[in-house]
């Protein structure tokens, strides 16, 4: 296919810009290997200027009403939805999303995250306990922090950053936000929904560029009052080291198990770990990258999924519609595969199915589903993130030994568990140490309103994302007492 390209700009200031030092970075499509645009190579002074324009900016915004926020954030909704085909397309390029299958979806539910924003906005309450003193009155105001800096990754280049962005804006802050690398056209297209939507001049600024220069001034900067940052483990402990001191909301790493037990309806999970393991081509925080099979369905199970896998995943061109699985991202994300399955069959994993890089494409990232049977926890495909299609299968013995191995894990993001018992799905549900537990729905199973972030004591991060509940983060109380 052609593809047109073009050089694209940042946004500081209420203007769209070149940055200070008017050097660029090559946007190529995953997809085709076709470069497919430009876009600013930011730096710490393009990030400054965009600090000091969204402080000066804040205080205006937030002394509108909640509804007036809201109806702004409509208008960002109405823009995506009228731009639906393009965002949805640059996503397939930009990121590599299968088109008809995922890049839509995406698109979609970006437009519910500015909509629920908007709604959250208008029931942010405060409280009025009462005072010592029965001639006093005490309220309680849930305020902004000011500026919030945003750091959001490549994998869900629309929806991470809306996650963030949106209740930030709702509830009355200034945005700074510092997107992925290799996935900044989709972010210069989503920042054209927000700027065009009208918002006051320095309200919103997006700064291209490398995480190690314009993130980190965004986490640093005196500047901002808050972070929100949805990364790798490694970089947001970067991120939070950089950023001691402020408010933090960080979503970070996963390597989520998906457990079947012995009673386990087991065509419904292997069902499930198509999505667990290949949706996004398991470029997922939340994928199931560790299967946990009871030994008395493990057989059965494997078998299942293979079938399932042969049926249900189409690897191709992600602008064909019957195709599910595109191409990974990243040439440093293939490397990681290739890396994590070499390890395993060295260590005595068994290759069940796939193994290796796709041949015939226009690039060496798309990637064949893989199956790896007999693994064992010492493997980095345990031990680590690995962010690909691929299923590790481990055998267990017992309801014990999934929930020992489990909370072994340093992560704690999502864990997963299918029974027929739903006694003992809540058991397991309340004796892991995740965030999130799904009993008899894929580890990519969530909700967009619903509370989500890592479990206290794991490497997964903290707060939470989700509706509402992103508000309490970047809003803090205000009390206010009054002599009557």
């Amino acid at each position: 296919m052609f593809t047109k390209t073009k050089d694209y700009s940042m946004y500081v200031a209420g203007e769209w810009a070149v940055g200070e030092s008017e050097a660029r970075m090559e946007a190529t499509s995953p997809a085709t290997g076709e470069r497919i645009g430009t876009v600013p190579e930011g730096t710490r002074e393009d990030v400054e200027r965009a600090i000091a324009a969204a402080n000066e900016a804040w205080s205006g915004w937030a002394n509108l009403s909640a509804f007036e926020r809201a109806a702004a954030m409509i208008r960002i909704a109405e823009v995506i939805e009228e731009r639906r085909d393009d965002l949805a397309e640059t996503l397939t390029l930009d990121q590599g999303k299968p088109l008809a299958t995922e890049a839509y979806d995406e698109v979609d539910e970006l437009v519910a995250y500015f909509e629920m924003a908007g709604a959250d906005a208008t029931r942010l309450e405060g409280a009025m306990p009462p005072s010592v003193d029965a001639d006093k009155r005490v309220m309680l105001y849930r305020v902004p922090r000011g500026v919030v800096g945003v750091i959001s990754p490549w994998n869900w280049p629309y929806t991470m950053p809306a996650e963030l962005i949106a209740p930030a804006l709702a509830c009355g802050n200034a945005v700074v936000w510092v997107p992925a690398p290799s996935t900044s056209v989709c972010a210069v297209k989503l920042a054209e929904c927000i700027v065009d939507a009208g918002l006051p001049s320095g309200v919103f600024n997006m700064i291209t560029g490398p995480g190690p220069v314009v993130g980190d001034e965004v986490a640093a900067n005196p500047g901002t009052q808050a972070v929100g940052f949805i990364g790798s483990i490694e970089t947001g402990q970067k991120v939070a080291a950089r950023a001691a001191g402020k408010t933090l909301l960080l979503e970070m790493g996963g390597n989520g198990p998906m457990v079947i037990l012995d009673d386990a309806d087991l065509d419904a999970a292997a069902e499930a770990g198509l999505t667990s393991a290949f949706l996004g081509a398991g470029q997922s925080c939340t994928a199931g990258e560790r299967f946990l099979v009871h030994e008395r369905v493990y057989d059965a199970y494997l078998d299942g999924l293979g079938s399932a896998i042969e049926r249900g995943i189409r690897l191709g061109d992600p602008f064909d519609p019957i195709t599910t699985l595109g191409p990974l991202n990243n040439e440093p994300t293939a490397d990681k595969m290739d890396q994590h399955i070499s390890d395993a069959l060295e260590g005595g994993a068994e290759l069940v199915s796939g193994g290796a890089r796709a041949e015939g494409f226009p690039t060496d990232l798309y990637y064949r589903p893989t199956v790896l049977g007999k693994v064992t926890a010492e493997m980095r495909v345990s031990r680590e993130e690995t962010f690909g299609p691929i299923v590790p299968a481990t055998v267990i013995r017992d309801e014990e030994e999934a929930i020992r191995t489990v909370n072994s894990s340093p992560y704690g993001l999502l864990s997963a568990v299918f029974t027929r018992d739903l006694a003992r799905g809540l058991r397991f549900a309340e004796a892991v140490r995740s965030g999130w537990v799904n009993i008899n729905a894929s580890s990519n199973h969530w909700e967009s309103h619903l509370p989500f972030g890592g479990r206290a004591g794991s490497r997964s991060g903290v707060g939470r994302v989700g509706g509402r509940y992103a508000m309490e983060t970047f809003t803090e109380l205000k009390t206010v007492i009054v002599s009557l």
